[in-house]
């Protein structure tokens, strides 16, 4: 029994942190290490990271919102001293810490903020739990946003409002489109009054479009101008003939 309790073995990801009759001597392990039976004590330390689950923190947003926010935090101990000689219990502080830093940073943001930006928070959120426990040998690597639940009459709200936002874009889609459309028909109008060629290739073109079904029916309309010299050759054969009854 003495025997055993001389000896003790650390993992790779352990030390050990020995104190004699009280007194701190140093940091021992990985591996075998010696022990005086009755007059040293051996403290285990991981080195592994450790999933820190923040409980669900109940927060209002800097726009009144009611909102309901989880979060994990990932830590390790890097001085396993100070993590036993300067607090008391280092995994259950670095949660107190977390959770008040996380109502408090998260309780100055806005909703909109709170939904579109957080990588941005989780970055703050990282930065501000780490300054906390670093006298105690704590090291707070990363900090994520899990969830965040809003009342559902604010979820209804925020639908609706979606939902007109998008009626806007495709409103505003369709107008640009209708006057990029017209600006193109205005210019293709001052182009052809500029040259009735293309007027009259264009008129021709869209005949031939109307003219691909079998009942269509076409009416050309004709200037007047043109009808003009045939009336002319008409009204003289007429007389022509009046003259030869009359003799």
């Amino acid at each position: 029994m003495v025997l055993a309790s001389a000896i003790r073995v650390l993992r790779e990801y352990e030390r050990g942190v020995v104190f004699r009759l009280g007194r701190l001597i140093g940091l021992k392990g990985p591996g075998l290490v010696l022990l005086i039976p009755m007059i040293d004590q051996l403290v285990r330390v991981d080195l592994r990271t450790v999933t820190l689950n923040i409980p669900p923190q109940d927060i209002i947003t800097r726009d009144n919102v009611p909102a309901r926010v989880t979060a994990v935090a990932y830590f390790r101990v890097v001085q396993p001293r100070d993590a036993i000689v300067q607090v008391e219990r280092f995994l259950e502080a670095t949660s107190q810490i977390a959770q008040t830093t996380l109502r408090s940073i998260l309780g100055k943001a806005e909703l909109d903020m709170l939904l579109a930006e957080r990588e941005r928070l989780n970055e703050n959120l990282q930065q501000i739990i780490d300054e906390q426990p670093e006298p105690w040998g704590v090291k707070v690597t990363t900090v994520e946003i899990k969830d965040v639940e809003i009342p559902a009459q604010m979820q209804r709200a925020m639908a609706r409002q979606a939902e007109a936002e998008r009626e806007r874009r495709a409103k505003i889609i369709n107008a640009d489109g209708e006057f990029q459309a017209s600006e193109r028909l205005y210019d293709a109008a001052q182009i052809m009054s500029a040259n009735p060629t293309a007027l009259q290739l264009r008129y021709l073109q869209t005949l031939v479009e109307l003219g691909s079904s079998e009942a269509s029916t076409i009416v050309f309309p004709m200037p007047i101008d043109l009808l003009r010299p045939l009336a002319g050759v008409a009204d003289a054969n007429g007389a022509e003939r009046s003259v030869a009854m009359t003799k």
